[in-house]
């Protein structure tokens, strides 16, 4: 069967958006393409349906995309040409408290930091910097460890390193209103590990500043328009996608000089494992999956009651109360706990995208963490929380649809346990994932063997970056 299908310059095995990115790069640098994809559907992550009741559209994972117009891959590439067309809520980040106010992150940091009162300055001195520096500084986050050769951008760099590098409690103590505090836990948790953590400080900045820099848009017509306006420019650069075409061996590969993996490092191991080093597959095997996720998608017959009414303007809302609330819950977490009161991340796309609803029904996207493959049911507390900041939410849901961390892996394999960040994202795989190949971990021991998956640099989320850069590894050895 492999010798009778015609060869290519490059096959990449899976159509999420990194496996995507890496075909449209090698395609742009005149390689032949074939992307295969063992779900009769592409995107990975990135697919929308109605999931709760006919005509409410939900995001089934991914659903805000902070870095999904700013990217050095998604400024590459011009998908509005493909039809894909962006929302952007007026308030990118909401953050409600018990006394009924809510912290706000509205446009850029001189919109947001007055409302913070006293820690306004710090916030300004914090933010200020990165924000102003953010095109610079971005290459550099969104891939390998950096070495920079270059003094203003070795500079720049130690400048973010002294802030990113220590754990989120370190940060929050610049600041000493509930408010501001409150803010930086809820962002810091996007790192998914414990606020006390090393490295979490640099989730709350990267959050942040994109935040400010980009507002967090969303893609109009649900998540599943992005991966259908990647795989046309594949297309149009003359790349083919196959999807029902499960690869459990290099058996299944048509003749190629160079195979790109959007796949998690387990998997790699199944089908790659023989042709790998001892040593290489060690450390596919040490690789540490993050924590589980479990999700709620709710129809709404109306917007939801918040009690800080300013928050419907909000297309992404954190939900957890004060800093220490919050770093305790995702702590209890970490040590593979229940908490009684999780950290929710909602979002309201529809508010935005009125596409996605009928009449005046509302879609909601909220979960929360918990540990790795857990079985634990977080319906009540999800929704306990949202109650608490938005009395009466309860009695607007239409519908409700769980999604589990076994569900999520079972739809997509590379969310194992329900990880939706490619592997845990402490200091220690930060930049070592999925091995210690520091300046090249998209390389495998076989120099036509790469991966390109979240579980390399820079991780989760939809910027493309892990497949830009796995490409340009294969393209340096071609």
């Amino acid at each position: 069967m492999t010798g009778a299908r015609a060869a290519v310059d490059a096959v990449v095995v899976g159509a999420g958006p990194n496996g995507l990115a890496a075909a449209i790069e090698m395609a742009r640098a005149g390689r032949s393409v074939t992307v295969l994809e063992a779900s009769a559907r592409i995107g990975g992550g990135l697919w929308s349906a109605e999931m709760t009741l006919p005509g409410f559209i939900h995001d089934h994972c991914s659903a805000i995309h902070p870095f999904g117009r700013i990217s050095p891959f998604f400024r590459s590439v011009d998908l509005a040409r493909h039809g894909l067309a962006w929302a952007t809520p007026a308030i990118a980040i909401g953050h409600p408290l018990d006394d009924g106010s809510a912290v706000l992150v509205r446009g850029g940091v001189a919109e947001t930091a007055p409302a913070l009162g006293d820690d306004a300055a710090a916030y300004r001195r914090l933010l200020g910097p990165i924000v102003r520096d953010w095109d610079a500084l971005m290459p550099d986050l969104l891939g390998p460890f950096p070495i920079p050769v270059q003094p203003r951008r070795a500079v720049r760099l130690a400048r973010f390193g002294l802030e990113a590098l220590p754990p989120a409690t370190w940060l929050a103590r610049r600041f000493h209103g509930e408010g501001a505090r409150a803010l930086i836990a809820g962002a810091a948790c996007h790192s998914q590990i414990a606020l006390s953590e090393p490295v979490s400080a640099a989730a709350a900045l990267v959050m942040l500043a994109t935040a400010h820099v980009d507002g967090w848009p969303l893609p109009i017509g649900g998540a599943s328009r992005i991966a259908d306006a990647l795989a046309a420019e594949l297309r149009a650069l003359g790349g083919t996608i196959e999807t029902d075409r499960p690869v459990a061996s290099l058996g299944d590969l048509p003749p190629h000089r160079a195979a790109l993996f959007d796949v998690d490092p387990r998997q790699l191991l199944a089908i790659a494992g023989p042709r790998l080093s001892a040593g290489y597959r060690r450390a596919l095997r040490r690789f540490r999956p993050g924590p589980g996720t479990f999700k709620l998608d709710l129809a709404l017959d109306g917007p939801i009651p918040w009690r800080a009414t300013e928050l419907t303007e909000a297309g992404t809302v954190h939900v957890g109360g004060t800093y220490d609330e919050i770093a305790r819950a995702e702590a209890e977490t970490a040590r593979g706990r229940i908490p009684d009161r999780p950290f929710v991340l909602l979002a309201q796309q529809s508010r935005f995208d009125r596409t996605r609803v009928p009449g005046d029904g509302e879609t909601v996207w909220a979960y929360c963490h918990v540990p790795n493959g857990s079985t634990a049911d977080m319906t009540e507390p999800i929704l306990g929380q949202i109650e608490r900041f938005a009395p009466g939410f309860r009695d607007r849901i239409l519908a409700t649809t769980v999604t589990t961390p076994a569900e999520l892996e079972a739809v997509n394999p590379n969310l194992r346990g329900g990880d939706i960040a490619g592997g845990r994202m402490d200091i220690r795989q930060l930049f070592t994932r999925p091995s210690l190949r520091v300046l090249d971990p998209y390389a495998t021991s076989d120099p036509r063997i790469f991966i390109c998956s979240a579980s390399t640099p820079p991780g989760g989320g939809i910027h493309g970056m892990c497949g830009l850069h796995a490409a340009r590894s294969a393209l340096r050895r071609d």
